[in-house]
């Protein structure tokens, strides 16, 4: 069993003076004002989320551009910050960027191009060459901070994302001690798909600059490698999933990523969430009640729209459930600037009133949607009071809020209802699966939750917990890092 303790007797066994340093746009903590104050939070990031205890276990540095409006308040002279703030085991070093390099390199190249690129929810992607130019600036000016962090000593760079595509190339040039390592959060695309991309020999030369590219699927590896044997020269082993460029070897390998579960039963445990799980009883008055949720980010990947109809459709099937279901959304702004969460948004806000409208009877209405972050135990609450939870992404590379919610259940109970199109489906196979496109399948699934005996539940929930406990985040980290342990460190005078 992988814990935090195994993933740092593992790094202190195999590290012999180098560093480990991480690589998000996003930051793990950020720092805003509140009134006279200045205030520590956590973003709503699946990402930072996994990565954080696996930087509590390691140490090491997180290079990150520092977004939150007080964080060059909070820096030292190097751009650092010790996190985290209750317990500092680890730096943050803070990347500046101007407006315009969010605009272009952040909402343009890299969420209005590559994101709907790499996700089937048949969204136009839109490319546009001054944000490429802004999304090379952008990697080149986090290379500069790696290099400075790293010296011109060997240390082990672990980037995230589709935010720099081009990073590892710009890495290697720089700085040919580094071992390089990627982990891409989003699914690959088809080699047709990806066709469209202008500027893909380039993109696909920056990824090969890394010596362990991961993804969450094997099917992700395979589309990868497939796109790179028709689209440039390189020599390709299917066996091995390794990639030869120029006399240089790049692994592709399947890491599906997790959460910590221990922690999250800890806190689903403990008096703070059961405190805010008897505000939400009163709140939503749950006495003789079924509860469902769904909780994510304002997405168009993420399938709210198609759940909200699939409710009204339940509720126009089922007349039997009206005035007994309440569902709760949580939806987290996001990507505001973008004019496809912009419509999302305003799409889901018509749909809400629109059921609301029509089935509200009473004190009773059957969707309470709120849209605003809510706190790791606000979000456990509400897992541990619902009868059961929708994650009907549209795609996923995996999506942590099934697991987080199968970690929550202390009683062993509850249902997850799990789109076949998130990676996480191939792990909980005793979910309730649906296609999200097919709204009548999204409103069986729900009859079917809501109809479930305890018996089943219970058994269903019992194998995903020991799926979930086992796989957790530190053994996601623990495998890439044992991966690249096994290479060796690159002799610069060659």
């Amino acid at each position: 069993m992988w814990t935090e303790a195994a993933l740092h007797g593992l790094i202190a066994s195999k590290l012999s003076g180098e560093q480990i340093i991480v690589v998000a746009n996003r930051e793990p903590y950020l720092h805003r004002f509140a009134d006279d104050s200045i205030k520590c939070t956590r973003p709503a990031s699946g990402m930072a989320a996994a990565l954080d205890p696996v930087m509590r276990a390691s140490g090491g540095i997180w290079v990150a551009h520092g977004s939150g409006d007080a964080d060059r308040l909070t820096v030292d002279e190097h751009d650092h910050v010790r996190v985290p703030p209750e317990k500092p085991c680890y730096t943050l070093r803070r990347v500046w960027l101007s407006k315009k390099q969010e605009e272009d390199y952040y909402h343009g190249l890299a969420n209005e191009g590559l994101w709907p690129l790499c996700h089937n929810t048949f969204t136009r992607p839109s490319f546009v060459a001054s944000q490429w130019e802004a999304y090379c600036q952008v990697n080149a000016q986090f290379a500069d901070a790696v290099v400075q962090e790293a010296g011109d000593q060997p240390a082990i760079v672990f980037i995230q994302d589709y935010h720099f595509g081009m990073l590892p190339k710009y890495l290697k040039d720089r700085n040919p001690k580094l071992i390089v390592a990627q982990f891409w959060h989003i699914p690959w695309p088809n080699p047709e798909t990806f066709r469209v991309f202008p500027w893909s020999e380039e993109l696909l030369e920056g990824l090969l600059g890394n010596d362990l590219l991961g993804f969450h699927l094997r099917y992700h590896c395979q589309n990868f490698l497939t796109t790179l044997d028709r689209t440039i020269e390189a020599r390709i082993d299917q066996e091995t999933s390794e990639v030869i460029r120029g006399g240089k070897s790049t692994l592709v390998r399947p890491f599906p990523i997790s959460i910590d579960f221990e922690a999250h039963q800890a806190l689903a445990a403990s008096p703070a969430v059961e405190i805010a799980m008897e505000q939400f009883r009163r709140q939503f008055q749950l006495s003789g009640k079924i509860l469902g949720v769904g909780m994510e980010r304002i997405d168009y990947t993420k399938g709210i729209p198609e759940r909200i109809r699939a409710i009204d459709r339940f509720l126009e099937d089922n007349p039997a459930y009206r005035e007994r279901l309440i569902f709760v959304q949580v939806g987290v702004p996001s990507r505001q600037l973008v004019p496809q969460y912009q419509a999302i948004d305003i799409e889901i806000d018509r749909l809400v009133e629109k059921l609301n409208w029509k089935w509200s009877s009473g004190r009773w209405r059957p969707l309470h949607y709120f849209k605003r972050h809510f706190d790791p135990v606000e979000m456990m609450a509400l897992h541990r009071l619902a009868q059961f939870c929708v994650v009907s992404s549209l795609h996923d590379g995996m999506n942590l809020v099934a697991k987080e919610f199968v970690a929550s259940r202390l009683d062993q109970e509850g249902v997850l209802l799990l789109s076949r199109f998130a990676g996480s489906s191939r792990e909980l196979a005793e979910s309730v699966q649906f296609n999200p496109f097919a709204i009548d399948e999204l409103a069986a699934a729900i009859l079917q939750a809501v109809e479930m005996d305890s018996a089943e539940q219970k058994r269903r929930m019992q194998r995903m917990q020991q799926t979930v406990k086992e796989n957790n985040v530190y053994r996601w980290a623990g495998k890439i890092l044992s991966t690249l342990f096994k290479l060796d460190f690159p002799d610069s005078t060659e």
